[in-house]
């Protein structure tokens, strides 16, 4: 996600370390630089001029130009200012105070419409809600039967009628379907089209009118770069957009998208979808993309992410074997599995602040070896699990031969565990006292 931006404005960064002093001559050519980097991430260029500008005119005081770390304070300013740009506040579903809150999902088709409404039913279910889809798309051949299968798959009810071409009724009908359900958040999926046209707005108009919706929310594939920034501005001049959902954002390297929308359109963006599978729609906070665009790190999406993967059991498990200093491979696969739902590891580490610009193996790569893992664990007894010490010569073979490795790919592994083993035992040791804190051994990631 925005790698190439990153890439280029901490390489400007990077430089402006390198002196012991800025003169406003260095500012400006940094800034030009910065520029350069926002144009070719696709920003648009109205944005790019007036946040360069606002950049400069701090840049240049006497504060930034007299301090002691004129680099950090720089770097300081255009965090502020790109928060500024993104949305400096967090926005939030607005429930209405009498339920059924009513949520519309409008934009083109292909910008993952209908998957993502089916996304935000799971994170509003999560929280307690009881949320319903409504199929408004009667055009699109299968999207009422896609609406259905992502809708059964997240656990939320979905009303349909295949009978019915008047989507204005079958909205309504969904209405009262969700109150005689006691369903308090109603979700409803509009029809998209290959481009705006008058038909799409008329007819989202007409639901708009009749359902009153506390949000309309406009999905946009971030991967269009300008083209979505406009087909922003033309939906905002029509309808009552209260604000965007990003879609194929983990995708994005370039990020134009993201950038410019708050400021061309004055809305704000809601949720960003991360991936293909139904859980992978996260709330957009403008302070933390800033600092992983800056490559500043996201530690509270991490911690996040950490929470909604471990669940109570596993992180019980985690919390007994450090007291006990038990540390086995039944656990260490347990916290595998666990790190595999956090997403990506490459994109774990960009979010660790300093960690970014880690050489990483390839995310295919990765994800391999952390299968092979798996494999040659499960293949091992029960005994052998939670006592790797009996894994003999024969035993390894048998192992290899089950999980379809080599001996080499068991041994490679019981190498890494024991590391982790050690690193484990040593936290154990500092938190019962017996060992002050000196050093840990490095985490082996990758090969």
């Amino acid at each position: 996600m925005f790698n190439s931006l990153s890439e280029k404005l901490q390489g400007v960064f990077t430089r402006l370390r390198g002196k012991g002093t800025l003169k406003e001559q260095d500012v400006t050519e940094a800034l030009r630089e910065v520029r350069l980097a926002l144009l070719e991430a696709d920003v648009n260029f109205k944005v790019v001029k007036d946040l360069v500008a606002r950049i400069k005119e701090r840049c240049v005081g006497s504060e930034v130009l007299q301090s002691l770390t004129p680099a950090q304070h720089v770097v300081k300013i255009v965090n502020e200012e790109l928060c500024t740009v993104l949305g400096e506040d967090e926005s939030w579903i607005k429930y209405s105070s009498q339920p059924p809150t009513v949520i519309m999902m409008v934009g083109l088709q292909g910008s993952g419409k209908t998957t993502t409404c089916a996304k935000l039913a799971a994170m509003i279910r999560k929280q307690g809600r009881h949320p319903m889809l409504v199929a408004c798309d009667v055009y699109r051949p299968a999207a009422i039967k896609q609406l259905q299968v992502v809708g059964e798959s997240v656990k939320v009810p979905v009303h349909a009628d295949l009978e019915q071409k008047d989507v204005v009724r079958i909205a309504q009908d969904g209405l009262r379907a969700a109150k005689e359900q006691h369903c308090d958040v109603v979700i409803i999926d509009t029809a998209g089209r290959l481009h705006v046209d008058e038909d799409m707005m008329a007819e989202v108009q007409r639901l708009q009118a009749a359902l009153q919706p506390s949000e309309e929310l406009l999905v946009l594939d971030a991967m269009t770069g300008q083209d979505a920034v406009n087909v922003a501005t033309q939906f905002t001049e029509r309808l009552n957009v209260t604000g965007f959902v990003l879609t194929k954002l983990d995708g994005d390297t370039r990020g134009g998208a993201a950038i410019s929308i708050r400021a061309v359109t004055g809305k704000p963006i809601k949720f960003m979808g991360m991936g293909e599978k139904l859980d992978a729609l996260e709330p957009f906070h403008p302070d933390r993309m800033a600092s992983r665009i800056l490559g500043m790190g996201d530690v509270l999406s991490i911690i996040e992410r950490a929470q909604m993967a471990f669940d109570e059991k596993s992180a019980l498990d985690m919390q007994k074997a450090l007291l006990s200093n038990r540390f086995d491979l039944e656990i260490y696969l347990n916290q595998m599995q666990t790190v595999r739902k956090m997403g990506p590891l490459e994109e774990i580490m960009k979010a660790i602040p300093g960690m970014g610009g880690m050489k990483l193996p390839p995310p295919e790569e990765s994800e391999r070896e952390m299968s092979r893992a798996q494999a040659i664990i499960q293949s091992m007894t029960r005994d052998e699990r939670r006592d790797p010490s009996i894994l003999n010569g024969s035993r390894r073979r048998r192992i290899a031969r089950g999980s379809g490795t080599s001996v080499q790919d068991v041994n490679q592994l019981l190498k890494k565990f024991e590391q982790t083993r050690k690193m484990m035992s040593q936290v154990h040791q500092i938190s019962t006292g017996k060992k002050k804190m000196r050093g840990f051994p490095r985490m082996p990631f990758g090969r």
